[in-house]
């Protein structure tokens, strides 16, 4: 498995313009939101001997997703606890409305929108079009960005940041 410094320069190769993260600050929050609401629709009932326990597809998704985040930077995986649980909460509750999913699509697509102006700004293809795992990266990276923003996690923003700077100019010299 990549370490978070790979994850996270890759990532950060192809979002090194200001106005292209601050798109991903609106979008990637809006794009995990509908797909939460979207896996909260799916209803995964858990028999316990005495009581039934119904789960969501979110749920599970979420509980994974942090685990893989925590392997990765403990740090930004309790960040990323503290930022997303308001969102899987809203996204529930969200779940029992009737147009759950047309809300759910429509805000998607916006995310979406918003992604792809910001590669605009970029002039580069998103990270996931060359390793689908980035598409996992994407929450990790704004909850890092926020972190830096912040003056924490100096040290890996330290890092990451020269090797993102690299791989981009090897790729726009290749090109």
């Amino acid at each position: 498995m990549k370490t978070a410094v790979e994850q996270l320069s890759t990532y950060k190769s192809v979002h090194l313009n200001r106005s292209n993260v601050k798109t991903h600050f609106v979008g990637v929050p809006m794009i995990v939101w509908a797909l939460m609401v979207l896996m909260s629709l799916v209803q995964l009932p858990l028999k316990i001997p005495t009581t039934e326990i119904s789960l969501t597809l979110a749920m599970v998704f979420f509980v994974g997703v942090v685990i893989y985040y925590a392997i990765l930077n403990l740090s930004l995986a309790s960040g990323l606890i503290i930022f997303f649980t308001p969102i899987l909460y809203s996204a529930h509750l969200l779940s029992f409305t009737e147009y759950a999913s047309w809300v759910a699509i429509g805000v998607f697509i916006i995310g979406w929108i918003l992604q792809f102006i910001g590669h605009h700004f970029e002039k580069a293809k998103p990270a996931f079009v060359d390793d689908l795992n980035q598409l996992l990266i994407g929450p990790l990276f704004v909850i890092a960005e926020i972190f830096f923003i912040f003056g924490a996690l100096k040290k890996l923003d330290e890092e990451i940041t020269p090797i993102a700077i690299e791989k981009r100019r090897a790729f726009e010299t290749s090109q």
